[in-house]
């Protein structure tokens, strides 16, 4: 059974920094581009960073030159760097991919950026 598996959220002051982390059963970032999502309380679900399969990434406007993903495809790893939090960053955060066709997603893992 495919899992995704967010970790590293937290409370975190304004201006702080996180790092997530999502791990994959199996080898299957590999080919594939990653994505993070997050989704605020009575917000939809938005897209936040993208690494496609040939290491391109795209981010969403209100995070560019604050966030920052990555991929380790030896330990099916994907990360998100966070910096300069804002307490508009406040959300949970969700990993992503798509595998044999199928929409993919962790637990998601709650971030909360306030003072």
């Amino acid at each position: 059974q495919v899992q995704l598996v967010e970790s590293g959220g937290g409370l975190v002051q304004p201006g702080g920094s996180l790092t997530l982390s999502c791990t994959a059963s199996g080898s299957i970032f590999s080919g594939r581009d990653q994505n993070w999502y997050r989704q605020a309380p009575g917000k939809q679900r938005e897209l936040v960073a993208t690494i496609s399969r040939g290491g391109r990434t795209n981010y969403a406007d209100s995070v560019k030159d604050r966030f920052l993903i990555s991929r380790d495809e030896a330990k099916n790893m994907v990360y998100l760097q966070m910096h300069s939090l804002k307490p508009e960053d406040t959300a949970v955060y969700y990993c992503n991919t798509v595998y044999l066709g199928i929409d993919r997603w962790g637990q998601g893992t709650q971030v909360t950026v306030s003072s």
